[in-house]
Protein backbone atom coordinates (compact mmCIF):
# COMPACT_ATOMS: atom_id res chain seq x y z
CA UNK A 1 0.00 0.00 0.00
CA UNK A 2 1.29 3.41 -0.59
CA UNK A 3 1.92 5.83 2.08
CA UNK A 4 -0.75 8.47 2.67
CA UNK A 5 -1.38 11.82 0.88
CA UNK A 6 0.09 13.91 3.99
CA UNK A 7 -1.63 17.43 4.07
CA UNK A 8 -0.36 20.20 6.44
CA UNK A 9 -3.04 22.39 7.84
CA UNK A 10 -1.30 25.85 8.78
CA UNK A 11 -3.29 27.77 11.56
CA UNK A 12 -4.56 27.18 14.95
CA UNK A 13 -7.20 24.79 15.35
CA UNK A 14 -10.47 26.08 16.64
CA UNK A 15 -13.07 24.12 17.39
CA UNK A 16 -15.56 26.82 17.03
CA UNK A 17 -14.72 27.77 13.86
CA UNK A 18 -17.12 26.22 10.56
CA UNK A 19 -14.67 25.80 8.70
CA UNK A 20 -12.39 24.28 11.06
CA UNK A 21 -14.77 21.96 11.55
CA UNK A 22 -15.59 21.70 7.98
CA UNK A 23 -11.91 20.99 6.66
CA UNK A 24 -11.53 17.07 8.07
CA UNK A 25 -14.69 16.04 6.55
CA UNK A 26 -13.88 17.97 3.31
CA UNK A 27 -10.55 15.76 3.24
CA UNK A 28 -12.16 12.39 4.09
CA UNK A 29 -14.52 13.08 1.02
CA UNK A 30 -11.87 13.98 -1.22
CA UNK A 31 -9.92 10.32 -0.08
CA UNK A 32 -13.02 8.52 -0.68
CA UNK A 33 -13.22 10.00 -4.14
CA UNK A 34 -9.73 9.35 -5.03
CA UNK A 35 -9.28 5.87 -2.93
CA UNK A 36 -6.65 7.05 -1.34
CA UNK A 37 -5.21 7.42 2.63
CA UNK A 38 -5.52 10.61 3.23
CA UNK A 39 -3.01 12.41 6.32
CA UNK A 40 -3.60 15.41 7.91
CA UNK A 41 -1.42 17.51 10.57
CA UNK A 42 -2.44 21.24 12.41
CA UNK A 43 0.65 23.03 12.12
CA UNK A 44 -0.14 26.49 14.61
CA UNK A 45 2.07 29.03 12.42
CA UNK A 46 4.27 29.91 15.88
CA UNK A 47 5.59 26.35 14.92
CA UNK A 48 6.79 27.34 11.72
CA UNK A 49 10.31 29.28 12.54
CA UNK A 50 11.79 27.91 9.80
CA UNK A 51 10.51 25.46 6.62
CA UNK A 52 11.94 22.06 8.16
CA UNK A 53 8.52 21.18 9.58
CA UNK A 54 7.12 21.54 5.81
CA UNK A 55 9.33 18.87 3.93
CA UNK A 56 7.34 16.01 4.89
CA UNK A 57 3.75 17.07 3.23
CA UNK A 58 2.68 16.36 -0.28
CA UNK A 59 0.67 19.72 0.13
CA UNK A 60 -0.01 22.84 2.08
CA UNK A 61 -3.29 24.15 3.11
CA UNK A 62 -3.63 27.47 4.67
CA UNK A 63 -6.85 27.96 6.63
CA UNK A 64 -9.43 30.48 7.65
CA UNK A 65 -9.43 32.57 10.94
CA UNK A 66 -6.65 35.39 11.49
CA UNK A 67 -5.04 36.80 12.59
CA UNK A 68 -2.42 33.81 12.87
CA UNK A 69 -0.33 33.80 16.29
CA UNK A 70 2.61 34.12 14.03
CA UNK A 71 2.73 35.84 10.53
CA UNK A 72 6.05 35.01 10.01
CA UNK A 73 5.39 31.34 10.30
CA UNK A 74 2.27 31.22 8.08
CA UNK A 75 4.40 33.64 5.32
CA UNK A 76 7.39 31.40 5.32
CA UNK A 77 4.92 28.24 4.99
CA UNK A 78 3.34 29.80 1.86
CA UNK A 79 6.76 30.84 0.78
CA UNK A 80 7.91 27.38 0.96
CA UNK A 81 4.44 26.28 -0.48
CA UNK A 82 5.63 28.58 -3.66
CA UNK A 83 9.12 27.95 -4.12
CA UNK A 84 9.48 24.52 -3.61
CA UNK A 85 7.01 24.06 -5.16
CA UNK A 86 4.12 21.90 -3.38
CA UNK A 87 0.74 22.17 -4.05
CA UNK A 88 -0.66 24.58 -2.20
CA UNK A 89 -4.47 25.75 -1.22
CA UNK A 90 -5.35 29.16 0.89
CA UNK A 91 -9.00 29.57 1.71
CA UNK A 92 -10.25 33.18 3.41
CA UNK A 93 -7.14 33.70 5.64
CA UNK A 94 -4.69 32.09 3.53
CA UNK A 95 -5.69 33.69 0.78
CA UNK A 96 -5.26 37.25 2.35
CA UNK A 97 -1.89 36.09 3.41
CA UNK A 98 -0.67 34.69 -0.17
CA UNK A 99 -1.11 38.02 -1.38
CA UNK A 100 0.89 39.09 1.53
CA UNK A 101 3.45 37.00 0.94
CA UNK A 102 3.71 37.51 -2.91
CA UNK A 103 3.78 41.46 -2.40
CA UNK A 104 7.03 41.32 -0.37
CA UNK A 105 8.35 38.27 -1.61
CA UNK A 106 8.15 38.13 -5.57
CA UNK A 107 6.86 41.77 -6.36
CA UNK A 108 9.39 43.17 -3.75
CA UNK A 109 6.81 45.60 -1.67
CA UNK A 110 8.84 44.52 1.23
CA UNK A 111 6.30 47.06 3.16
CA UNK A 112 3.34 45.74 2.47
CA UNK A 113 0.86 44.84 5.21
CA UNK A 114 -2.53 43.37 6.61
CA UNK A 115 -5.11 46.18 7.70
CA UNK A 116 -6.13 43.69 10.41
CA UNK A 117 -2.28 43.83 11.71
CA UNK A 118 -1.16 46.98 10.52
CA UNK A 119 -4.33 49.16 9.39
CA UNK A 120 -1.99 52.35 8.81
CA UNK A 121 0.77 51.23 7.31
CA UNK A 122 1.80 53.19 3.92
CA UNK A 123 1.31 49.85 1.85
CA UNK A 124 -2.14 47.99 2.75
CA UNK A 125 -2.41 44.93 0.20
CA UNK A 126 -5.26 43.52 2.04
CA UNK A 127 -8.18 46.02 3.25
CA UNK A 128 -11.41 46.22 5.28
CA UNK A 129 -14.33 45.41 3.35
CA UNK A 130 -16.89 47.92 3.01
CA UNK A 131 -19.47 45.58 3.66
CA UNK A 132 -18.42 42.77 5.39
CA UNK A 133 -19.21 39.00 4.00
CA UNK A 134 -19.78 37.65 7.61
CA UNK A 135 -22.06 34.04 6.87
CA UNK A 136 -22.74 35.37 3.34
CA UNK A 137 -23.31 33.31 0.26
CA UNK A 138 -22.21 35.00 -2.90
CA UNK A 139 -22.49 33.62 -6.90
CA UNK A 140 -18.86 33.68 -8.48
CA UNK A 141 -17.65 34.22 -11.99
CA UNK A 142 -15.04 31.41 -12.53
CA UNK A 143 -12.11 31.70 -15.65
CA UNK A 144 -13.02 28.59 -17.26
CA UNK A 145 -9.38 28.42 -18.45
CA UNK A 146 -7.99 27.83 -15.10
CA UNK A 147 -7.27 25.46 -12.06
CA UNK A 148 -10.57 26.71 -9.99
CA UNK A 149 -12.76 26.67 -13.46
CA UNK A 150 -11.61 23.21 -14.53
CA UNK A 151 -12.22 21.88 -10.77
CA UNK A 152 -15.93 23.24 -10.64
CA UNK A 153 -16.83 22.37 -14.60
CA UNK A 154 -18.73 25.03 -14.13
CA UNK A 155 -18.79 29.15 -15.55
CA UNK A 156 -20.63 30.38 -12.31
CA UNK A 157 -20.95 28.87 -8.87
CA UNK A 158 -22.09 29.91 -5.33
CA UNK A 159 -20.11 29.43 -2.17
CA UNK A 160 -20.09 31.25 1.03
CA UNK A 161 -17.34 33.62 2.61
CA UNK A 162 -16.69 34.42 6.81
CA UNK A 163 -14.56 37.53 6.35
CA UNK A 164 -13.85 40.96 6.61
CA UNK A 165 -10.77 41.73 5.07
CA UNK A 166 -10.06 41.70 0.89
CA UNK A 167 -7.73 43.06 -1.66
CA UNK A 168 -6.78 46.61 -2.24
CA UNK A 169 -7.53 47.71 -5.47
CA UNK A 170 -3.69 49.52 -6.02
CA UNK A 171 -2.38 45.21 -5.36
CA UNK A 172 -5.25 43.91 -7.74
CA UNK A 173 -3.71 46.63 -10.46
CA UNK A 174 -0.56 45.27 -9.89
CA UNK A 175 -1.33 41.73 -10.91
CA UNK A 176 -1.20 42.24 -14.57
CA UNK A 177 2.41 42.36 -14.18
CA UNK A 178 2.85 38.77 -13.22
CA UNK A 179 2.50 35.41 -13.17
CA UNK A 180 -0.32 35.74 -9.95
CA UNK A 181 -3.56 36.03 -12.09
CA UNK A 182 -7.20 36.56 -11.45
CA UNK A 183 -9.57 33.35 -11.53
CA UNK A 184 -13.06 34.21 -9.82
CA UNK A 185 -14.76 37.32 -9.53
CA UNK A 186 -18.25 38.22 -7.94
CA UNK A 187 -20.69 39.93 -9.68
CA UNK A 188 -19.21 43.44 -9.07
CA UNK A 189 -15.69 41.99 -10.60
CA UNK A 190 -13.96 41.65 -7.35
CA UNK A 191 -10.99 39.72 -6.97
CA UNK A 192 -12.27 36.11 -5.17
CA UNK A 193 -9.81 33.82 -6.02
CA UNK A 194 -6.48 33.33 -7.71
CA UNK A 195 -3.76 31.53 -8.71
CA UNK A 196 -0.01 31.11 -9.68
CA UNK A 197 0.54 29.92 -13.84
CA UNK A 198 3.97 28.39 -13.26
CA UNK A 199 3.24 26.21 -10.28
CA UNK A 200 1.74 22.91 -10.38
CA UNK A 201 -1.13 23.92 -8.50
CA UNK A 202 -1.37 27.34 -6.58
CA UNK A 203 -4.61 28.37 -5.49
CA UNK A 204 -6.11 30.64 -2.93
CA UNK A 205 -9.67 31.93 -2.44
CA UNK A 206 -11.48 34.67 -0.52
CA UNK A 207 -14.24 31.98 -0.10
CA UNK A 208 -14.52 29.10 1.90
CA UNK A 209 -14.70 26.28 -0.70
CA UNK A 210 -14.08 23.89 2.58
CA UNK A 211 -17.93 24.26 3.55
CA UNK A 212 -19.57 22.29 1.60
CA UNK A 213 -18.30 19.12 3.21
CA UNK A 214 -20.70 20.28 6.34
CA UNK A 215 -23.26 19.00 4.12
CA UNK A 216 -22.07 15.56 3.20
CA UNK A 217 -21.05 17.36 -0.18
CA UNK A 218 -17.22 16.86 -2.28
CA UNK A 219 -15.59 20.19 -2.63
CA UNK A 220 -14.62 20.45 -5.67
CA UNK A 221 -11.73 22.40 -5.18
CA UNK A 222 -10.28 21.06 -1.88
CA UNK A 223 -10.53 17.50 -4.61
CA UNK A 224 -8.31 19.22 -7.14
CA UNK A 225 -6.17 20.16 -4.35
CA UNK A 226 -5.72 16.68 -3.09
CA UNK A 227 -4.98 15.02 -6.44
CA UNK A 228 -2.34 17.25 -7.16
CA UNK A 229 -0.58 16.49 -3.71
CA UNK A 230 -1.09 13.00 -4.87
CA UNK A 231 0.80 13.62 -7.86
CA UNK A 232 3.44 15.36 -5.43
CA UNK A 233 3.95 12.44 -3.42
CA UNK A 234 4.14 10.27 -6.37
CA UNK A 235 6.61 12.34 -7.95
CA UNK A 236 8.65 11.89 -4.52
CA UNK A 237 8.74 15.72 -3.43
CA UNK A 238 8.47 15.17 -0.28
CA UNK A 239 9.86 12.65 2.78
CA UNK A 240 7.16 10.42 5.20
CA UNK A 241 6.73 10.72 8.41
CA UNK A 242 3.84 7.67 9.19
CA UNK A 243 3.97 8.09 12.80
CA UNK A 244 2.21 11.55 13.35
CA UNK A 245 -1.02 13.56 12.49
CA UNK A 246 -4.66 11.71 12.05
CA UNK A 247 -5.30 9.83 8.90
CA UNK A 248 -8.24 9.62 7.30
CA UNK A 249 -8.71 6.10 5.06
CA UNK A 250 -11.36 5.40 1.63
CA UNK A 251 -13.28 4.15 0.73
CA UNK A 252 -14.31 1.59 3.18
CA UNK A 253 -14.46 4.44 6.01
CA UNK A 254 -17.98 5.94 4.49
CA UNK A 255 -18.90 2.34 3.55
Amino acid sequence: MKAPVRIALIGEYDASVRAHQAIPPALELSAAAAGVLVAYEWLSTDSIRDSSPLHVFDGIWCVPATPYRSTDGALRAIRFARESPRPYLGTCGGFQYAIVEYARNVLGWANAEHAELAPDADRVVIAPLACALVEVTGTLRLLADSRIGRAYRRDEVSEGYHCRYAVDPVFQRALKTGPLRITATDRDGDMRALELDEHPFFVATLFQPERAALDRTLPPLVHAFVLAAIHARDAGRSGLRPDSGHTTRAPTAFS
